[in-house]
This record gives C-alpha cells, sequence and structure tokens, in this order.
C-alpha cells in the first residue's frame, strides 16, 4: 500500500472580499495547521470565482486581498505553499481528466449548485455545475491526505474521494490518489449573519452591518458587534438554553472562535451576563484579534508587487509537487506524451 506524505491543500475564493467567515472557518485554521505533521498547500481559487462572472480588474484586486489576508493572518511562504489557482495550469488539466471519471448522477446531488443555481438552473454556467471536479483535481492534484473546510463543503471532499476511489479502481491504479479527509473542527466553522442568525454571513449580504469584514478598521468591528442582533433573555447557565436563539448562540460562537475556547467555557465564564456586558467584551475582543489583521492587510495591499512575488514564487513551488502527479496519472490512463522538463 501506497504510504502518501501527509498533506493538506484547502483554498479561498477571492469574490465579494474576505469576512470573519473565512477568517474563522478557513484562514485561521490554515495558520493553525501551519508547521504541525503536514505539509501545507494553500490556494487562492481564483478559477473557482469565474463560475459566475467576474470583473477582470475586480478579479485582480481580490485575488491580491484574499492572499494580503493570507499573509496577514500569519501564513508563512517559507513554512506553507501559497499561490494562486491559474498559475499552475495542471489544475485545469487534471479537472478535464475527472470530469471524465465523475458521474453526472454525482454533479446532480451536490447541493451548493442546486442553492446556487435555484430556478434559473438552464442559465447558469457548465463551470458552476461542473465546479466540484475542479475542486477535486485541487485536492489531488497535490495527492492531498487532508482538507479543512466548512460544513457546507462537506459533500464536495466526498466527491473527491468518490472520484480518487473510481479512477485508482477503473484503472487498476490501487491506491494512486489518496482519499483525503475533511477535517471540520471548532467553534464557528460556520460563522452566521450579525443580523439574521439563520443565515450564514455572507460577503454579499445585503447590509455591511450583516458581516465582519477583514479590511474593516477597529472601530467599525467594535460598532457592528455593539449593534449586533440579539433576544432580550440573557446568557444561559448551559449551552443547552441556547437552543432557539440563532442569534445567541452565533455570539457566543464568535466569541469562542477568536479566543480558541469552547462555546461551553464561553457560557461557564459569563452565565447570566446581559448582552450589554457580553457584546462589549465580544467587540473588544474581535478588535484585539482582527484589528492588527486589517492594519496589516492594509499595508500589504499597498505592495502590489510583494504580493504578486509571493504568490509566482508558491507557483513555482507549487508546480514542483503537481507536476509529477499529473504526469503519472496521464500515464496510468494510457496517453502517449513526452516527459516535461
Amino acid at each position: 500500500m501506497t504510504k502518501h506524505t501527509p498533506r493538506v491543500f484547502s483554498g479561498v475564493k477571492p469574490s465579494g472580499g474576505l469576512q470573519l467567515g473565512n477568517y474563522l472557518g478557513a484562514i485561521k485554521r490554515f495558520v493553525d495547521m501551519q508547521g504541525q505533521d503536514y505539509e501545507a498547500v494553500y490556494c487562492v481559487v481564483d478559477l473557482h470565482a469565474i463560475t459566475v462572472w467576474q470583473d477582470p480588474k475586480e478579479l485582480k484586486d481580490a485575488t491580491r486581498e484574499v492572499t494580503a489576508g493570507y499573509l496577514a493572518a500569519g501564513i508563512d511562504p517559507s513554512k506553507s505553499v501559497l499561490f494562486n489557482q491559474s498559475q499552475v495550469p495542471a489544475h485545469t488539466e487534471l479537472a478535464w481528466l475527472f470530469n471524465c471519471v465523475a458521474r453526472v448522477g454525482w454533479m446532480n446531488r451536490m447541493t451548493q449548485f442546486k442553492d446556487k443555481a435555484g430556478k434559473n438552473a438552464e442559465k447558469v454556467s457548465l463551470g458552476l455545475y461542473a465546479y466540484p471536479a475542479l475542486m477535486a483535481a485541487d485536492i489531488l492534484l497535490y495527492h492531498a491526505t487532508h482538507v479543512p473546510v466548512g460544513e457546507d463543503q462537506k459533500q464536495h471532499v466526498e466527491l473527491t474521494r468518490d472520484i480518487a476511489a473510481k479512477f485508482n479502481h477503473d484503472y487498476g491504479a490501487e491506491d494512486f490518489f489518496p482519499l483525503p479527509e475533511p477535517i471540520i473542527e471548532g467553534p464557528a466553522t460556520r460563522v452566521m449573519n450579525l443580523r439574521d442568525g439563520s443565515k450564514k454571513m455572507s460577503k454579499s449580504g445585503e447590509s455591511d452591518m450583516e458581516r465582519i469584514n477583514m479590511t474593516d478598521d477597529a472601530d467599525t468591528i467594535a460598532k457592528k458587534f455593539k449593534k449586533a442582533r440579539t433576544d432580550p433573555d440573557p446568557l444561559p447557565d448551559t449551552l443547552e438554553g441556547l437552543k432557539g436563539r440563532p442569534e445567541a448562540r452565533n455570539l457566543v460562537d464568535i466569541y469562542a472562535g477568536l479566543s480558541e475556547t469552547s462555546p461551553d467555557a464561553v457560557i461557564s465564564e459569563f452565565a447570566g451576563a446581559g448582552w450589554g456586558t457580553f457584546k462589549p467584551a465580544l467587540a473588544d475582543l474581535a478588535v484585539a484579534k482582527l484589528g492588527p489583521i486589517s492594519e496589516e492587510m492594509a499595508r500589504l495591499m499597498n505592495d502590489k508587487a510583494e504580493i504578486d512575488r509571493v504568490l509566482a514564487q508558491g507557483a513555482e513551488r507549487a508546480e514542483a509537487i503537481a507536476l509529477p502527479i499529473l504526469d503519472r496519472t496521464y500515464d496510468i490512463m494510457g496517453f502517449l506524451r513526452s516527459r516535461r522538463g
């Protein structure tokens, strides 16, 4: 049995700006896994962004902003491979091969496509329908064994496992592609809207008060938390007491995520406290944690050449891992090709 190098892969899509959900649900976890028992490969998945139309200039700016967010939050390019997807063409090459391995029925079960397409499924891009195969290629191109994701992306990792297993079986390749494990952990893997706790915090929400942007300054962060929607009841003695109180539970989870503790510990600390006590404490914590990241992002965004240099160097390192795997994939499938390099 092949022993695969423990390797993490994950990415963030550059569309609409980074917000607190991206930080707690993804980027902070990327930083935490960096330098542990894994090789870490982190990507700005700009090819995924164009499943819906993007203004070209805004896409470049958004790609740099996500990169700045990675760096400001603590991703170290000397410890992790950091690049943007479109600089490594092997992603799209392997995605086409996987389009021919994946089954239409598998794609039809993808709930995110149904949610995003809604009643206009006949009018959306083919890319929106097929992008789970590209996501599988992103992961398997590096023989990633672990994928930190939010709960809403778990189905895509399961699809990736199905594609890997079918490829290995169909081509007699044993375990050439690993079956990656989704990593879904932490108290705030799904951060909700500050005005409606039943909705996920989104970059595209109608009001800017619904979300905490990673570019918000300290005063704005504090203001948004102090004005966040709650209910009239104080915090309960147990986590069970937050059932049916989505806004309250969301703020407790955010506090736990920022303080690197558990929701139970937050409830234990603030049991019986009113929102006049809890929300200022949460605002202070958020400013302490997010304020320096916002400031560093602003500095980095004023040095686009440095961001571009980091991405280019990361792409070279990514290709060094990816191209031998892609070439071996072509070979297994019976393509007649000259070796690269």
